[in-house]
């Protein structure tokens, strides 16, 4: 990209992110309802007045380009007759939480009857400011479309009510509003008054900055959620919106939002970059946005900063391809010096959902590096599970099939080489988690390393994650190695050797499950054997044992593979574990708080043993029978 191409670019990005012309209301009263019905922007533009910031007459409520991202999101799910569930990660200072209450008040009012609204905000002192925003809006409701309707919109009963006052509104408990014509209650409580965030007949909840909910002697923010959201149903016209800003990693909120972003929950995640609110832009003086942009494309490799209140070129120029202007990314180069760390500049304005839960430690891994193994990420070709003629033993290796099941724990991004013409092409690594849902997750993969006879990367072509017992654990992982064309086997043997020593009346029963497993499958790798071992007779020891020594090794040979894009990587979880992987002030590695780092080890583990303790794949005769036999003993004695 040349200089005259970032100067178009940018000024099409200005032109994109001009706000539509001021809404005007339509003349006709039922077109102007109808219209009011059907698009929130036009009625909050028409009808729905806000306190002006920094005084002022209040103002018609006019969306900027955040909320209009808001309220595309939640309109996505009401359109499909969707229940509305949405985790809202937002920077700050752009009138979200405004947004989403009146969106509230828009389907309450023009929607359907008796839709209660529940909003828990994380102070008590910050209920009274909705509240009187609330009350300042339904004040200022125009009449007309107070009284209109009443006559028009759904009743749950189907029956008509009859008229009152339509802007009347009455006190019913603290914190508590109802509007008698509307048929409907808003009660605002706060996280600080646990008991006022009692769940009841609410149809409608949001919560507001849930990172900052404090954890209390009676109530945890899990706690107040469940009591304030069990009872909203599952049906359309319903919503839960939860949305904060980011508070650190490993509470309620980072939780859920990542649950979101793995799509394990009923919530959709929406973050809002910094860059995308307006307010956060500095313009050029007459002919300096040329001089910009030619430092912004001169420094685009550049990794490491001018100083401690900068960031380095690279970073700049990936804000740009995130879609940051250059006005935007020149007040970021500005603001950038009031702050002694990036970590404190993340805090208040992040440029993306990774960086808005930042951490103390360093991170590991080059973000700019990690980013580019993205475009090898695809979609899975097939789930299932290889399965034998029994659960586990040795006869769980027979028989060996495929079976597709859209639920597998299995993914599978290529199959085996039907001929098995290659030695040592596959391997297979195992990372042990825990045996119930609440533990670490175990992970097997599997890589081809074919591909390191031509360019050097090896790929990721199988994975399986999830929860079972240890021996089951050890027996699928030999079935899918089996599947692989019988490949290396790697055991990760921490857990296996200290949790059975801990917990185990028999003491360490690794050494059974691996010396069972060996018998059956002998392709099994064993560490090595230092000479005084190997003269003393000393068995082999099988497994990949993780300690002081191997671990810094193993992860200072994967940051080596990934800077310099060694490998090709498939899943885009593990991706994400990479960088929120970091080095702690005592010099331990580890996943920051609330995070997981089973994928990555597998990777850590399997891509050493790739390029430091395998041979290279050879084409061997004779090896269409490859399935059939088992092949030699293989051991890091081997390579070393």
């Amino acid at each position: 990209m040349t200089v005259e191409e970032i100067l178009s670019e940018n000024r099409r990005r200005l032109e994109e992110r001009l706000l539509p012309a001021a809404v005007e209301r339509l003349p006709g009263m039922a077109e102007h309802r109808a219209r009011c019905r059907a698009d929130f922007r036009y009625w909050a533009a028409t009808c729905c007045h806000i306190k002006r910031k920094g005084g002022g007459e209040d103002i018609l409520f006019r969306l900027n380009r955040p909320q209009l991202k808001l309220v595309a999101a939640l309109e996505s799910m009401r359109a499909m007759g969707r229940p509305i569930r949405l985790i809202l990660l937002k920077a700050r200072q752009w009138g979200g939480s405004t947004c989403a209450q009146l969106y509230m008040a828009w389907l309450q009012l023009m929607h359907l009857e008796g839709l209660n609204s529940l909003i828990i905000a994380h102070q008590h002192a910050a209920t009274a400011e909705i509240r009187d925003m609330f009350v300042r809006m339904i004040e200022s409701y125009p009449e007309d479309m107070l009284e209109s309707v009443q006559e028009d919109r759904p009743q749950r009963s189907g029956k008509r009510r009859a008229k009152s006052s339509p802007r009347r509104t009455e006190g019913a408990g603290p914190g508590t509003i109802r509007i008698p014509s509307m048929n409907f209650k808003v009660k605002v409580g706060s996280a600080e008054r646990p008991d006022s965030c009692r769940g009841g007949d609410y149809s409608l909840v949001h919560c507001s900055e849930v990172a900052l909910w404090k954890k209390t002697r009676l109530k945890t923010p899990e706690d107040m959620f469940r009591a304030a959201c069990s009872g909203v149903l599952l049906q359309p016209l319903t919503m839960i919106l939860l949305e904060s800003t980011a508070n650190g990693t490993g509470n309620f909120f980072h939780t859920e939002y990542e649950s979101a972003k793995r799509g394990e929950s009923q919530f959709t995640p929406l973050f809002v970059a910094w860059y995308e609110i307006e307010q956060y832009s500095l313009p050029f003086e007459e002919g300096k946005a040329t001089e910009f942009a030619e430092m912004l494309l001169a420094g685009k490799e550049n990794t490491q900063p001018t100083g401690d209140r900068s960031q380095p070129g690279a970073y700049l120029w990936w804000l740009w391809n995130k879609g940051a202007t250059l006005e935007a990314i020149h007040w970021y180069v500005n603001e950038r010096r009031k702050y002694s760390d990036h970590a404190q500049m993340a805090s208040e304005y992040p440029s993306d959902d990774i960086e808005a839960f930042v951490h103390s430690g360093a991170r590991v891994f080059d973000r700019y590096k990690v980013e580019a193994f993205r475009g090898g990420c695809t979609a899975v070709s097939v789930r299932g599970e290889i399965e034998g003629k029994e659960i586990s033993g040795p006869g769980s290796l027979s028989g060996l099939e495929f079976r597709e099941d859209s639920q597998g724990a299995l993914k599978i991004w290529k199959k085996p080489d039907e001929e098995g013409r290659y030695s040592d092409r596959y391997l297979t690594v195992v990372d042990i988690g825990g045996r119930s849902f609440s533990s670490d997750w175990s992970v097997i993969v599997v890589f081809d390393r074919l591909g390191m006879l031509e360019d050097g990367r090896p790929e990721v072509v199988a994975q399986w994650r999830g929860h079972a017992d240890f021996d089951i654990l050890a027996w699928n992982a030999a079935r899918i190695a089996s599947y692989y064309c019988n490949s290396l086997l790697v055991i990760e043997s921490n857990t296996l050797e200290t949790h059975d020593r801990e917990r185990s009346v028999e003491g360490d029963q690794s050494g059974y499950i691996l010396y069972q497993l060996r018998q059956a499958y002998t392709n099994l790798y064993a560490r090595k054997r230092s000479p005084e071992e190997i003269r003393d007779g000393a068995p082999l020891k099988y497994g990949f044992h993780t300690n002081v020594a191997t671990k810094p090794l193993i992860i200072s040979n994967l940051v080596r593979v990934v800077r310099d894009g060694l490998y090709i990587e498939r899943e885009p979880e593990c991706l994400d574990e990479f960088l929120t992987y970091e080095q702690r002030p005592d010099g331990s590695y580890g996943a920051i708080s609330g995070k997981h780092d089973d994928l990555l080890m597998t990777r850590a583990i399997g891509l050493h043993v790739c390029f430091n303790e395998m041979p290279l794949p050879a084409c061997e005769a004779g090896m269409s029978d490859f399935y059939s036999r088992q092949r030699r003993h293989v051991s890091s004695a081997a390579y070393f």
